[in-house]
């Protein structure tokens, strides 16, 4: 897809693709973001390079693609630079190395999330985006069939290490303090796309009717596919650098590479929609925040 003022160029065959010429800080025409967004659904991830680009100006962008996201209902928020709507993903707080969906534990998860470098560290760091459209295309009709039909119980209860500080305890504490428990569509309809995915990820623990031991090898078989090489785009990142994902229809990881170095992202996120499954039934809480 080409314009005279900027490009957008695919990185991958299944997943990703770099906006170049494009200036965040200043402001987007409506047919130029319209552009934008149509490779947003279309790639489920855009990278942007040298960009210069402020607290205010990250909320700007980020609002042109839905609502924004109120405070995270338990991690820590860049309060002092004037807003609870931006999220320090910090190194020293929290690592997650483990593949998810931005709070899929609740019944409405985030629409997508922007990221932006603020400290990177000298090696290491990469953040991985894998499309869970492209892993339910590839699933075998005997397994798709049997995807289509379940539904899988996320948590915040899960997959939360340990990083050995008092600072990343106390954050874990945190995020641990309430449980939230909510029932999601296995497969997930794309609300602007029309698109199914797999909803899984780190923080689906169980499937609906069954327990623990009996999800546990039906859900590593299903997010098998979601994370096949071929399905997912790496980013080494750089000073400058934001990324914008889709959230449903991607999960992403943090690869813990890079030892006691310093790594700060600032993270802002859109309000999403109650998830939808193949039957039109949608998903619903089982504890909020008890």
């Amino acid at each position: 897809m080409l314009v005279s003022t900027f490009d957008i160029r695919r990185i991958g065959g299944r997943i990703g693709a770099e906006v170049t010429g494009l200036d965040l800080s200043t402001g987007i025409s409506d047919a130029v973001f319209g552009q934008v967004k149509e490779a947003f659904l279309e790639h489920k991830v855009l990278f942007f390079r040298d960009q210069d680009i402020t607290d205010e100006q990250q909320l700007a962008f980020a609002g042109r693609f839905g609502p924004l996201t109120r405070k995270h209902p338990m991690m820590r928020t860049v309060d002092e630079y004037g807003t609870a709507q931006v999220l320090a993903v910090d190194g020293e707080d929290q690592r997650a190395d483990h593949w998810h969906t931005d709070i899929s534990f609740t019944t409405t998860p985030s629409l997508g999330t922007t990221l932006r470098s603020v400290v990177l560290p000298p090696y290491g760091g990469d953040t991985l985006v894998a499309n869970a459209a492209a892993g339910y295309k590839d699933l075998p009709p005997e397994l798709r069939r049997v995807a289509d039909g379940l539904w899988a119980v996320h948590t915040n209860h899960a997959e939360q290490p340990r990083l050995g500080t008092e600072r990343g305890d106390k954050v874990r504490e945190a995020f641990l303090a309430r449980r939230f428990e909510t029932a999601h569509p296995v497969v997930r309809v794309h609300p602007e796309s029309g698109e199914p995915s797999l909803f899984l990820g780190g923080f689906a623990q169980w499937l609906v009717g069954m327990d623990v031991r009996e999800s546990r090898p039906i859900l590593d078989v299903l997010q098998a596919y979601v994370r096949r090489p071929e399905n997912t785009a790496r980013w080494t990142w750089r000073p400058g650098d934001v990324l914008i994902f889709d959230n449903r229809s991607t999960q992403h990881y943090a690869v813990n590479d890079y030892g006691s170095h310093k790594r700060v992202l600032h993270r802002v996120s859109m309000n999403g929609e109650v998830p939808v499954g193949l039957d039109g039934k949608q998903s619903y809480a089982i504890k909020e925040g008890e």
